[in-house]
Order: structure tokens, then C-alpha cells, then sequence
């Protein structure tokens, strides 16, 4: 049973809305003070009401970062396809903001940014690079919000095992494409004829 459908069976259905709303509304409130706090100097993410405060990541997964975000952004201007963003993009959904690794904009979207713009909305591709810290959460609410939000393509990147989960949004729905590794040639779905030998991120 989904929670919309226990809610729906709840007698005190609208006593909870009530306090979900009043939660809700003070959450948006700190979101937005986080939001005017946040700065360049300072990877952090809003989870569920929550600052997160990232620490520097491994020389790994700086590596593979760096090769996988200039491959994607080598051919995404080569085509002339839309943006490709690192690290710092402050992605905001209907409740959190993430970081993410590496995001894709199609070409219609990423025209309608401007220079001083600090906020994005979801992305159509996300690319997160594991860590202990964050593992969790990239498999957990980040996977389902992302799905939530419409992000067609999400890539989970094991910088340490030379592996990439790639998956597909199929009808509302994250569905597993491929499980790669750097033997093998990724094929995005979302940036149009993307193919990538992975020999060249896992070095």
C-alpha cells in the first residue's frame, strides 16, 4: 500500500496534512535561509530539512570526475547539444538542493540560464560518484527524488571499483540500463549518440 493510499484510510487524514503542512512551510523557511547562506567556497546540500556539509573527496573520485565531466563536455559543445555543469550547481527541487557530481541540460533548457543565475532546476541527466559519506543518499533519496523530478538518465559512479549503474527513466520509473565497467562503452540515452569508452574515465 503506497503512503497516499494509507493516508486516504487514515480517519485523522486531515489532522495529518495539517501538520505535514505546517512542517513543510517551516522547512521551505530554513531552505531559503540556507539558500542565502550557501557559497561558492562550500559544497553543501538541503536534505528533508537538513544541511549537509560535504568533506573533500578522494584523489579517485577527483579523477574520474574530471575525465568523465571533460568527455561529456567536449562532445555536448562539439554538438552543440545544451550544458554540461560540474559540481557546483546548486540543483533545487520541490524540497531539496543538491550538488551533483555532473549534470546535462538539453540545448532548450540550458539557453534559458543566465550568467548570474545560482539556483537550476532538475537536470536531465545526474551523474553522482560515490563516497561512504554519501552512498546512502545517492541510492536512496537522491535516487527517488531524482526519479520524482523527471531526471531521465542517472549515472552512480563506483570511482574505486570502476563501475557505472546507468539508469533510465521508464515511465516514471529508474529502471536499471547497464551495469558497466571500464572494459565496457556507456550509451546515453539522454545526451543524443553519447558513446564513451570507459577505458578513458576509469585511468
Amino acid at each position: 500500500m503506497t503512503l497516499l493510499e494509507q493516508l486516504k484510510q487514515a480517519p485523522d487524514a486531515v489532522l495529518i496534512m495539517q501538520k505535514v503542512q505546517t512542517h513543510l512551510k517551516e522547512e521551505a523557511e530554513k531552505r531559503r535561509e540556507f539558500l542565502d547562506m550557501v557559497h561558492e567556497d562550500i559544497k553543501a546540500e538541503f536534505i528533508n530539512g537538513e544541511i549537509i556539509l560535504h568533506s573533500p573527496v578522494r584523489l579517485a573520485h577527483l579523477r574520474v570526475s574530471t575525465n568523465l565531466s571533460m568527455e561529456m563536455a567536449s562532445y555536448v559543445r562539439q554538438h552543440d547539444l545544451g550544458f554540461v555543469g560540474i559540481e557546483k550547481m546548486m540543483i533545487t527541487l520541490s524540497r531539496n538542493c543538491y550538488e551533483p557530481d555532473i549534470v546535462f541540460y538539453r540545448k532548450a533548457v540550458a539557453e534559458e540560464f543566465t550568467d548570474d543565475q545560482k539556483t537550476f532546476p532538475a537536470p536531465d541527466l545526474a551523474v553522482e560518484i560515490l563516497s561512504k559519506s554519501t552512498q546512502k543518499n545517492d541510492y536512496g533519496i537522491k535516487f527517488r527524488d531524482y526519479e520524482a523530478h523527471g531526471v531521465g538518465e542517472y549515472w552512480i559512479v563506483d570511482a574505486e571499483k570502476a563501475i557505472i549503474k546507468q539508469y533510465v527513466l521508464v515511465e516514471e520509473k529508474f529502471e536499471l540500463q547497464a551495469e558497466l565497467t571500464a572494459h565496457d562503452t556507456l550509451h546515453s540515452i539522454i545526451i543524443n549518440k553519447f558513446a564513451l569508452d570507459l577505458a578513458k574515465i576509469f585511468v
